[in-house]
């Protein structure tokens, strides 16, 4: 039986979101708020990509994979976070940040397809780095508010990338669909590349 999430619930829900997120702008108080950590993942391309990205890469593995990455990718960024807030500091956090853009694109790319495991554990891997940036970059450090913030913003960003993969699916055919997303993908490696040169 195949799995199928409603297009239009989740590009609804991505609709009913925009206004708030609009509305949420960084700012700098003693105690990181919710608006802050609702908008910091939207502040850097490297993470509005990843976060993306991650969606993609669950609507080409698809199954499962499709409610398991993105929460996996929550719940190890939620973990970084209290790492990058700790000093907890792996070893060339930014370079990571951009190496992981690069694989995902490359997963996208070449439509790779892996266990379901062995992908929970590189989107895993990828959010740990991610998250540990949203931690040692926030205001006057993680709050509840903050981090609760933070993981809304990325759920909606990992839904966009899954209405995305699931629009490309239902418009296009499946040659033109994974063309699409290889396209997709080699742009994301490419930005990726990108960030990396101009860090």
């Amino acid at each position: 039986m195949r799995f199928k999430l409603p297009f239009a619930t989740l590009s609804a829900s991505a609709l009913i979101l925009l206004p708030t997120l609009a509305l949420a702008h960084p700012g700098h108080g003693e105690t990181a708020s919710f608006t802050q950590g609702l908008a910091h993942p939207l502040t850097g391309l490297d993470h509005i990509l990843a976060m993306v990205m991650v969606g993609l890469f669950a609507v080409q593995l698809g199954g499962r994979a499709l409610w398991l990455l993105p929460t996996t990718f929550v719940a190890a960024m939620a973990a970084g976070s209290l790492a990058g807030v700790t000093g907890i500091d792996p070893s060339a956090v930014e370079l990571g940040i951009g190496l992981s853009i690069v694989l995902l694109g490359g997963l996208l790319a070449m439509q790779v397809r892996m266990p379901l495991v062995a992908a929970m554990a590189v989107v895993g891997t990828i959010a740990l780095f991610h998250g540990y940036a949203h931690g040692a970059e926030a205001p006057g450090g993680v709050s509840l508010h903050y981090l609760g913030g933070f993981l809304f913003s990325t759920a909606i960003l990992h839904i966009a990338g899954v209405a995305a993969g699931l629009g490309i699916a239902r418009v296009l055919t499946n040659r033109h669909g994974q063309v699409a997303t290889r396209v997709l993908g080699g742009l994301g490696a490419g930005a990726g590349i990108l960030l990396l040169a101009t860090a």
